[in-house]
C-alpha cells in the first residue's frame, strides 16, 4: 500500500506550516461531523436487527421506505445547502445543521411507529445533505490538486469508521443499557449518538476556518490568510454571487460538460455501492439459510465492510495523489470489483445455497465489496481539480449535484432493487449491480475522454483550468468590481 503521508505542496516560505494548521482544524471537525451523520445512517439498520422491527411492527420494504424518506430529503437539500456557503458562513451553517439533526436523531427514539420513523428521517435527510457535498467543496477551496486526493480520503474514511464503529457501539448499549428505564437498547442509541453530537457542533462555531477568502480565524495570521488565497486559482475565491440567480449562471452550468460528466458519474457509481449501502450482509444474515445469528454477531460481523472501505479509500486516494491525479483509475478496479462479487452471490445461490461454503462465499463478496466505496473519495477530488478555474459557486453547484443525482436514483433503486423482503439472496439486485458496474467502466473511459480534449482546447488557447469555455465577460467584470486580479498563483 502506498505510503499515508499528507503531502504539502512546496512553495512560499510558511506554506506547510499554514496547511498543517488548516489541516488539523478543516479535518478533525469535518472527518468527527462525517463520522457522526454516519454513525447515525448505520445506527438506524442496528436497530432494525436489533429489536426496533419488532418493537414497532415493521412489515414488507418499510426498512427501505424509511431510507428512500430520508433520501428524498437528502436530495432536496443538496444544492441549496451548497449555495447557502456562499452566503453563510460555514461555520455557521454547518454547526446549525449538526444541531439539527441531533435533536432529530435523539427524537427518533420516542418513535411507536415505523410511519413517525419515515417523518423525522425526512427532516434528517435535509439537515444531513450539507456535511458531504458541502465538506467537498471546504476542501476545493483550502488544498491544491496534490494535496487534495488524501484529504478527501481521509474525510471519506471518517465516515466509513462510523458505519464500522456502530456496530460495536449497539453492541455494546444493547448489554449494558437495554431496558434501563424501561427504555430498548435500540432506543438508548439514538439517544446517545444524538448527545455525543452537540460539542463537536461547539468546536465548529468555534473554530471552523470558513473559505480562505473569507476566514478571521484566530489562528491564521494575516500572512497566512493571504498565501492561503494565493496558493489556489484567483477563481477559488472570487465571491460571484450574482451569478447564482440569473439565467446566463444556469446556461454556463447546465450544458457544460463537468455537469453532464461528473453528475452521470457519481449517479452510475453511487449505485456500485448498493451492497453497502443497504447493509445486504446484515439482511443476509438476520434471514441467513444455514445460521441463526446472535444479536452481538449482527451488529460485529456487518463492521467487516467498511474496514475494507476504509483501506481501499485510503490505499486508491494515495495512490490516485502520486500519480499525478488519475482518479479515473478507480473507475476501473470498481467496475470490476462489482461484477466479480455479484457473481460470486449469484454462484453461492445456484450451487448448494444451504451449506457453509455458499456462506463463506456471501461474506467474502459482501466483505470485498466494501471497496468500492474508494470511489467517494476520488471521483469528487477529481471533480475538483477539474473545476479548478471555475467560479465557486459553479463548483459548489456540481458538486451538489454529483450527489443529488446520485440519491435521486437511490431513492427508488434500493426498493426495486435491494428490498428487505428480497433477502437473503436480492438476485435481482446482483444483476443490476453487474449492469451498473460494465456502465461504470464505459462512463469513465468517456470522461477521460472528454476531460482530455477539454484539457488540449484550454492548454491551445493559452487557458488556466480544465474547461473549454472561457470565462464570460460578466463574470470578469464582477470580479474587477470587487478588486480582483488575475494573478499565477505561487504553488
Amino acid at each position: 500500500m502506498p505510503k499515508l503521508s499528507l503531502a504539502v505542496s512546496r512553495g512560499a516560505p510558511g506554506e506547510r506550516r499554514l496547511v498543517h494548521k488548516i489541516d488539523f482544524f478543516i479535518l478533525t471537525f469535518c472527518c468527527l461531523s462525517y463520522f457522526l451523520n454516519y454513525l447515525d445512517r448505520s445506527n438506524l439498520s442496528n436497530a432494525y436487527v436489533s429489536g426496533m422491527k419488532e418493537d414497532l411492527g415493521f412489515e414488507g420494504d418499510q426498512l427501505n421506505q424509511i431510507n428512500t424518506c430520508f433520501t428524498v430529503g437528502y436530495v432536496i437539500g443538496q444544492i441549496p445547502s451548497n449555495l447557502i456557503l456562499n452566503y453563510v458562513k460555514p461555520r455557521y451553517f454547518f454547526p446549525a445543521m449538526m444541531v439539527v439533526w441531533a435533536c432529530l436523531t435523539m427524537l427518533t427514539a420516542s418513535a411507536r411507529s415505523p410511519q413517525a420513523v419515515m417523518a423525522i428521517r425526512f427532516f434528517q435527510g435535509i439537515a444531513e445533505s450539507s456535511t458531504f457535498v458541502g465538506t467537498h467543496y471546504i476542501l476545493g477551496s483550502w488544498y491544491t490538486e496534490r494535496e487534495l486526493g488524501k484529504r478527501s480520503g481521509i474525510f471519506t474514511a471518517s465516515g466509513l469508521a462510523g458505519t464500522m464503529i456502530g456496530g460495536f457501539i449497539q453492541s455494546g448499549i444493547y448489554s449494558s443499557l437495554n431496558s434501563r428505564h424501561g427504555l430498548a437498547g435500540w432506543r438508548w442509541l439514538f439517544l446517545v449518538d444524538g448527545l455525543i453530537t452537540l460539542p463537536v457542533a461547539l468546536y465548529g462555531f468555534l473554530l471552523f476556518p470558513d473559505t480562505p477568502a473569507t476566514t478571521a480565524a484566530c489562528y491564521l495570521t494575516p500572512a497566512e490568510r493571504a498565501l492561503a488565497v494565493s496558493r489556489l486559482p484567483p477563481a477559488d475565491h472570487a465571491s460571484a454571487k450574482t451569478a447564482v440567480f440569473s439565467w446566463a449562471f444556469v446556461r454556463s452550468v447546465l450544458p457544460s460538460w463537468e455537469w453532464w460528466g461528473f453528475v452521470v458519474l457519481w449517479i452510475i457509481a453511487g449505485e456500485t455501492e448498493s451492497f453497502s449501502s443497504n447493509s445486504l450482509l446484515a439482511l443476509y444474515m438476520k434471514n441467513s439459510p444455514t445460521t441463526m445469528y446472535s444479536i452481538k454477531q449482527l451488529n460485529n460481523y456487518p463492521t467487516g465492510v467498511p474496514v475494507v472501505g476504509i483501506v481501499s479509500t485510503l490505499f486508491w486516494a494515495t495512490l490516485t495523489d502520486a500519480a499525478r491525479g488519475k482518479r479515473y483509475l478507480v473507475g476501473y478496479f470498481i467496475a470490476a470489483t462489482g461484477v466479480a462479487t455479484s457473481a460470486m452471490v449469484l454462484a453461492a445461490e445456484s450451487h448448494n445455497p444451504g451449506t457453509a461454503r455458499s456462506e463463506t462465499v456471501v461474506f467474502a463478496a459482501y466483505y470485498w465489496a466494501g471497496a468500492v466505496y474508494a470511489c467517494q473519495a476520488t471521483f469528487f477530488a477529481w471533480a475538483n481539480d477539474a473545476m479548478r478555474a471555475r467560479e465557486p459557486v459553479f463548483r459548489a453547484v456540481v458538486l451538489a449535484g454529483m450527489n443529488l443525482g446520485s440519491n435521486s436514483v437511490n431513492a427508488w433503486w434500493s426498493i426495486l432493487f435491494y428490498g428487505a423482503s428480497m433477502a437473503p439472496w436480492f438476485t435481482r439486485g446482483m444483476y443490476a449491480m453487474i449492469a451498473v458496474s460494465v456502465a461504470l467502466g464505459v462512463w469513465t473511459a468517456g470522461l477521460v475522454w472528454v476531460s482530455g480534449r477539454a484539457e488540449a482546447r484550454s492548454a491551445a488557447a493559452g487557458g488556466d483550468g480544465l474547461h473549454e469555455e472561457r470565462e464570460s465577460d460578466a463574470d470578469v467584470s464582477f470580479r474587477e468590481a470587487r478588486g480582483y486580479k488575475r494573478e499565477q498563483s505561487s504553488v
